[in-house]
């Protein structure tokens, strides 16, 4: 759904009569956890089919009052983004490529029938939004500010068709660690009674539908002492797709590396891109194959597999060291960080945090 009003958008700042008192703020951000430590304000933004967008506020973090009939509570139009901020060794705010997440927005918006939100009001939205809360930002190690971009569709109907009505909102939160068992690697259950996305569906979309469908199969692998699940492909049953929430890639003896290809059914991660980048400039190959779970447990049995791991925006680069399904467990490697993970991890955040230098052009500081 195109959007005609494609022009700069002037926000407006709105009072907040009740901000965290700093000593409340402090002790929370002093170990954040993931995901349940808010900030002071969001940003928000109307569209209608009439207007396009409008409205555009940096105010408090509020409720929202919403219509029990509007769209999004009963068929379910709403994408999402995550990305980071980062402080950089001086002291300034950054984001990392974050041209890319509103890229990817606009594609999940374009999937489920929504209206393209402009480039350079996303990335400015956020912009705005972390230089008014970066006193938020935490400081335990490998802290960040994650940042939440999200569309709902508002209108008020029930009928199956697009809505004409929809909010864009940017919320922050303080983040330390994804995982909280702070192991060095993370255990997989291969769901073999479960798909994530099929040929055709939202898979490569970021939307709520495709999280909300993976909580049962990531319970389950819970519920028998592993930390993710990991989705086959829906027509086989037997090609490695993604985790509910990061890709993976396979590290083998000849220094080669495999990721899946982006075929549709699995969502296009700017960490993943950035690490095959990063992991060419290297001197690796890397190669986006497909990649079966039969050909997995045999890559590792051999020692052919020396490493596994996921990558997201969340969790950055984790190791895989133990993966099991129906049909038993297998080790991959040593069961920890390879050093080829490791060296791409470092060298990731390295960049991000502005330890290392940006030759890409990937970092954006806030100043």
């Amino acid at each position: 759904m195109a959007d005609s009003a494609d022009r700069p958008i002037d926000f407006t700042r709105l009072p907040h009569s009740s901000p965290v008192p700093a000593n409340e703020r402090e002790r929370a951000i002093a170990d954040p956890g993931f995901g349940k430590v808010f900030t002071d304000h969001m940003i928000t933004i109307e569209w209608d089919e009439g207007r396009g967008w409008h409205d555009a506020t940096l105010g408090p973090r509020e409720p929202l009052s919403l219509d029990p009939a509007c769209a999004v509570l009963h068929y379910a139009q709403e994408i999402f983004e995550g990305l980071k901020a980062y402080k950089l060794a001086d002291g300034a705010m950054a984001l990392f490529r974050p041209e890319q997440n509103a890229r990817r927005f606009n594609h999940s918006a374009a999937r489920l029938a929504m209206p393209n939100l402009p480039e350079e009001t996303f990335v400015d939205s956020i912009r705005q939004l972390v230089l008014a809360d970066r006193d938020w930002f935490p400081t335990v190690e490998g802290g960040s500010l994650y940042i939440r971009p999200f569309m709902i569709a508002t209108e008020a109907f029930l009928g199956v068709r697009p809505a004409r009505q929809y909010k864009f909102l940017v919320i922050l939160s303080a983040a330390g660690s994804y995982f909280k068992s702070g192991a060095p690697a993370v255990s997989i259950w291969v769901s073999q009674d479960y798909t994530r996305a099929a040929p055709g569906g939202t898979g490569a979309a970021k939307c709520g539908g495709n999280y909300a469908a993976s909580l049962v199969p990531h319970a389950n692998a819970v519920a028998r002492g592993m930390d993710q699940v990991c989705f086959l492909d829906a027509a086989e049953h037997r090609w490695v797709e993604e985790l509910g929430g990061m890709n993976l890639f396979f590290v083998f003896d000849d220094g080669t590396l495999l990721t899946p290809p982006l075929s549709g059914t699995i969502l296009a991660g700017i960490t993943r891109d950035s690490l095959i980048t990063l992991a060419r400039q290297e001197g690796l190959t890397v190669v986006e194959e497909r990649y079966a779970i039969d050909e997995w447990r045999a890559d590792a049995a051999s020692g052919r597999l020396t490493e596994t791991f996921a990558c997201g925006t969340a969790a950055v680069v984790t190791a895989v060291g133990k993966v099991a399904s129906h049909e038993g467990e297998f080790i991959v490697g040593s069961g920890g960080p390879g050093q080829t993970t490791q060296r791409l991890r470092d060298k990731l955040v390295s960049i991000q945090r502005g330890i290392a230098e940006d030759k890409h052009g990937w970092v954006m500081r806030l100043d």
